[in-house]
């Protein structure tokens, strides 16, 4: 076996990025933050001096194994996002979409608007902003490699299920319990298949994943740990900020102080 070949074997066994493993990133941004509050959505909510959505940009556009980012936004905001890309140089932007009435349904539209040659898909929240490129670099191999992956927690907490009147009906194994996160990453042929499923058979599915455990594909899970949050309340961005102080001065001390929002 010539030394070319050995390396492309070695490569599939790992799930290491591949030039053939063209992967596009789908950004779901078009919310409408109802819960987060501010007079603005989160996503242009400025964090640390820069748009929410700016930060998780970043991540995926210096990501190798990703090769274009497609932005699903709401119709009003594309100018914006337009000029943002522009400002911070995120080169690999493809193209921006508008957003539907539901987050599958947007994501459904980014999804049409992929590259012809994309092998994987990597669907992510606009919101999850401090995701890293080692991390997503992380779930795309394993994607390459099991067809399916997604960037999750492993469970620290006792986890109970409730009945439907609030009471407490089992605890779950801590064991085999995951929350979920994003990217979620997919072979493209795969997502297609789960989609188009889930539209025939009226389905709904809580995040990405869903869609292609309805179709029972299995999905190989990712440890990426706490900080990868989402923001969800205006909260959160004290959380936020203190992450992100952390990572650049490199300090166990978490700050939650007065940067420009």
């Amino acid at each position: 076996m010539c030394i070319k070949n050995i390396v492309g074997v070695l490569r599939a066994i790992s799930g290491s990025p591949h030039p053939k493993n063209f992967t596009s990133a789908i950004i779901a941004a078009a919310g409408l933050s109802e819960r987060f509050g501010g007079t603005e959505t989160k996503q242009m909510t400025k964090l640390c001096g820069t748009p929410v959505l700016i930060h998780t940009l970043k991540a995926f556009e210096n990501t190798e194994c990703i090769h274009e980012i497609i932005i699903v936004a709401k119709e009003d905001e594309r100018p914006y996002w337009e000029k943002a890309c522009k400002d911070h140089n995120i080169t690999k932007l493809s193209r921006i979409v508008i957003g539907s009435d539901t987050r599958q349904k947007s994501v459904m539209n980014g999804f049409e608007a992929i590259d012809d040659r994309a092998k994987f898909v990597a669907i992510a929240d606009g919101a999850r902003c401090l995701i890293t490129p080692e991390q997503i670099t992380s779930v795309c191999r394993s994607a390459y490699k099991y067809k399916a992956a997604t960037a999750a927690h492993r469970a620290t907490d006792t986890v109970k299920i409730a009945n439907s009147k609030g009471f407490i009906d089992n605890t779950a194994d801590r064991n085999t319990v995951w929350l979920a996160q994003t990217p979620q990453v997919f072979k493209t042929n795969l997502y297609r298949a789960a989609a188009v499923m889930a539209v025939e058979k009226k389905f709904e599915g809580t995040d990405d994943n869903s869609l292609v455990e309805f179709i029972g594909h299995p999905i190989r899970l990712v440890e990426c740990g706490l900080q990868n949050i989402k923001l969800t309340t205006y909260d959160d961005l004290a959380a936020a900020r203190g992450i992100l102080k952390v990572r650049k001065t490199d300090t166990p001390e978490i700050y939650y102080g007065t940067e420009e929002e």
